[in-house]
C-alpha cells in the first residue's frame, strides 16, 4: 500500500509530460533501425553489403549529432532553464523527421538524421533533471522510472509502426507526434531549484574538467555504453549476426528491436523499482550488467539457436540493459544544480554516441573475424568498462540535490555556500 501511495504521489503533470516527451524521443531514435533496409532499398541501394555499410554511416551521423546536441542543449538548460531546452529540441527533431520522409539519397538521409540527432539530444536530460529536481529525494527514483518506462514504450511503438507503415509515413508520424507534444509542454513549470539560482555564469560546463569531476563524469558515460551496444549492434544488425551463426529460421531487425524493446521497457521499470527496494542505484545496475553480459555470451556462443530463441534472448537481454532511468538519475545526482542539466543531457547522448564507436569497431572487426565474434569482442569491452566505471562512482540514492559546484570546492556545496 505504501508503494502504491508513493507511486500515485509522483504521477503529476511534469512527470507525465516528461514521459510522453521521452516516448516521442525514443520513437524517433529507434525508427531508423526498423526501416533501415526498406528505406535504403527505396532510395536505390540493392547490394546487402552496401546496405549494411551505408546503414552504419547514417546511424553514426545520427549518433554524432546527438553527442554535439547533448553539449549544446545541456549547457543551454543550465543557463536558460530546463523548459527552454524541452521546447527547442522538440521543434528541431520534429522538423528533421518530417524532412527525412523526403530524403532522396544517402547524403540527404544522413543530414536529416544528423539534424534529428542534434534535436533529440535535448529531450531526456532536461526531462530527467526537471523531474529529479521537482520531487523529494526518496521518491525521485520512482518519478524518473515512470518517465523512462513511458519512453521505452516509444521503442515498442517504433518497432511496430515501422513494420506496418511505409518508411516515409513512419518518419512523418514521428514528426507530427513531436509537434503535438508541444501543446502539453505549455502547462509544465520550471524547476524551483533552477529558479533559485541568481548567477547564470555558474552554469559552466568546464567545471566538469576540474577536480575529480571529469573521472566521475566519464564513469557515468561508460556505465551506459552496454545499453546502446545492445540496441545498436545486437538488435539493429540481428539479421547479419544470425546469418553468421547459422540460426534456424529468418531473423529480422524489426522483430529483434520489437522484442528487445519490450524487454527494455519492462527492464527499465524493474531496474527502477529494484533500486528503490535496495535503496541503491549502484547495486541495481551491477546485477543488470552481470546478467546482461552472461546472456550476450549465450546469444553469440551457443550453437543451434532458432529464430524464436534469438527473439527470446533479445527480450531477456533487453530486460538486463533496461537500467536507463537509473543511469540518468544516478548521473544527475552526482553533480550540483549549476551543471546538473549539462551532465544529465550529455551523459545519455554520449552513451548513445558511443554506439557510433561500437558500430565502427564492429564494422572493422568483422573484416578480420566472424560477424558474431566481432560483436562479442566489442560487447565484452563495453560490459567490462561499465563494470569498472560503476565501482568508481558514489552511491547517491539519499543525496539532497539542493547544492552547486564551485571551482574552488569540487563536490557537494550547498546553494547558500555557493552564493
Amino acid at each position: 500500500m505504501n508503494f502504491l501511495r508513493d507511486l500515485r504521489s509522483v504521477l503529476n503533470l511534469t512527470v507525465l509530460v516528461a514521459g510522453l516527451g521521452y516516448f516521442v524521443d525514443l520513437f524517433d531514435i529507434t525508427l531508423f533501425g526498423v526501416v533501415r533496409v526498406a528505406s535504403l532499398k527505396d532510395i536505390g541501394l540493392t547490394d546487402p553489403s552496401e546496405i549494411l555499410g551505408k546503414g552504419i554511416l547514417i546511424y553514426n551521423a545520427q549518433m554524432v549529432g546527438m553527442m554535439i546536441g547533448g553539449l549544446f542543449w545541456g549547457t543551454l538548460a543550465d543557463k536558460r532553464g530546463r523548459l527552454s531546452v524541452m521546447f527547442g529540441s522538440i521543434l528541431l527533431y520534429s522538423f528533421a523527421n518530417i524532412a527525412n520522409a523526403f530524403a532522396w539519397d544517402v547524403t540527404s538521409y544522413a543530414v536529416c538524421r544528423f539534424l534529428g540527432g542534434v534535436g533529440l539530444a535535448g529531450e531526456l536530460g532536461a526531462a530527467i533533471t526537471l523531474v529529479a529536481e521537482s520531487l523529494p529525494k526518496e521518491k525521485r527514483g520512482l518519478g524518473t522510472t515512470i518517465v523512462a518506462t513511458l519512453g521505452m514504450l516509444g521503442i515498442v511503438a517504433a518497432a511496430f509502426i515501422g513494420q506496418q507503415m511505409t518508411w516515409k509515413v513512419a518518419y512523418l508520424t514521428g514528426g507530427v507526434m513531436g509537434l503535438a507534444l508541444l501543446f502539453a509542454r505549455f502547462k509544465v513549470s520550471e524547476s524551483e531549484l533552477f529558479s533559485k539560482k541568481t548567477d547564470p555564469s555558474r552554469a559552466n560546463p568546464l567545471l566538469l574538467l576540474q577536480g575529480g569531476r571529469f573521472l566521475k563524469y566519464i564513469s557515468c558515460i561508460l556505465i551506459g555504453v552496454p545499453i546502446y551496444f545492445t540496441t545498436g549492434i545486437l538488435f539493429t544488425f540481428a539479421p547479419e549476426l544470425t546469418a553468421g551463426l547459422n540460426v534456424q529460421g529468418t531473423v529480422t531487425a524489426g522483430n529483434a528491436i520489437l522484442y528487445g524493446s519490450i524487454g527494455l521497457t519492462l527492464g527499465d521499470l524493474l531496474a527502477g523499482l529494484f533500486s528503490q527496494l535496495l535503496k541503491s542505484r549502484k547495486r541495481a545496475v551491477m546485477v543488470n550488467l552481470l546478467a546482461g553480459f552472461g546472456l550476450m555470451l549465450v546469444y553469440g556462443l551457443v550453437p543451434g539457436l532458432t529464430s524464436t530463441a534469438v527473439y527470446v534472448l533479445s527480450f531477456l537481454i533487453g530486460i538486463t540493459v533496461g537500467y536507463w532511468a537509473v543511469l540518468v538519475t544516478m548521473a544527475a545526482e552526482q553533480f550540483g544544480t549549476n551543471i546538473r542539466a549539462t551532465v544529465a543531457t550529455t551523459v545519455p547522448n554520449f552513451v548513445r554516441g558511443s554506439a557510433a564507436m561500437a558500430a565502427s569497431g564492429f564494422a572493422f572487426l568483422k573484416g578480420h573475424m566472424s560477424v558474431a565474434h566481432a560483436a562479442l569482442a566489442v560487447g565484452s569491452i563495453c560490459f567490462g568498462l561499465a563494470l569498472v566505471a560503476l565501482l568508481r562512482i558514489e552511491e547517491t540514492f539519499h543525496r539532497d540535490l539542493d547544492y552547486e559546484e564551485t571551482a574552488e570546492a569540487p563536490g557537494v556545496v550547498s546553494v547558500d555556500q555557493a552564493r
